[in-house]
């Protein structure tokens, strides 16, 4: 039986949610399945993966083809990376511990990547907000210094209008 790793989405239309699942090649997108092993929420910023790791490992061992976003997403978590370094060990090319140091070394190289990644957009996102800030309390001054010059005008208008008033009662 061919069977493939592949997302099977559930959620509501325009916000979905996907579950990471070993099928057989011939059924249903959502359909049955063999296995879950994980889920995926791509709505959410970075998207969250939720991966049982040593099942998804298990199963690539096995033969199992993922489709093309399910190996993007096993690439992003290291089941690629730890199939490549166990067929390594399999091959006498590594020992175990050589293969785990390596694992280890890659995984956070990798953290540290995804935490800069995340700090950028919650800086840029910041930076975005404190523009907006300064842009909207730009316009409000704007607004006042606006207000102000009109009553100014209004005054001396009314003072001027008020001085002829005063003269002429002056005069009788």
């Amino acid at each position: 039986m061919a069977t493939r790793i592949r997302l099977q989405r559930h959620g509501k239309k325009g916000k979905p949610f996907y579950h990471i699942v070993i099928a057989d090649q011939r059924s249903k997108r959502d359909g049955r399945y063999i296995e879950r092993i994980g889920s995926y929420n791509p709505i959410t910023v970075p998207a969250t993966i939720d991966l049982e790791f040593d099942k998804a490992v298990d199963w690539v061992m096995k033969g199992a083809q993922p489709s093309d976003t399910a190996r993007a997403i096993l690439s992003y978590k290291g089941v690629l990376m730890k199939k490549h370094l166990l067929v390594g060990v399999r091959k006498g090319a590594l020992t175990e511990e050589q293969a785990e140091e390596k694992f280890a070394a890659w995984m956070s190289d990798k953290e540290s990547k995804i935490q800069g990644h995340a700090e950028s957009i919650l800086k840029a996102k910041e930076e975005a907000r404190l523009k907006w800030a300064a842009d909207e309390n730009a316009k409000r001054m704007a607004a006042k210094a606006e207000e102000e010059e009109e009553e100014a005008a209004e005054e001396t208008v009314a003072s001027e209008d008020a001085a002829p008033a005063e003269e002429e009662n002056k005069e009788a």
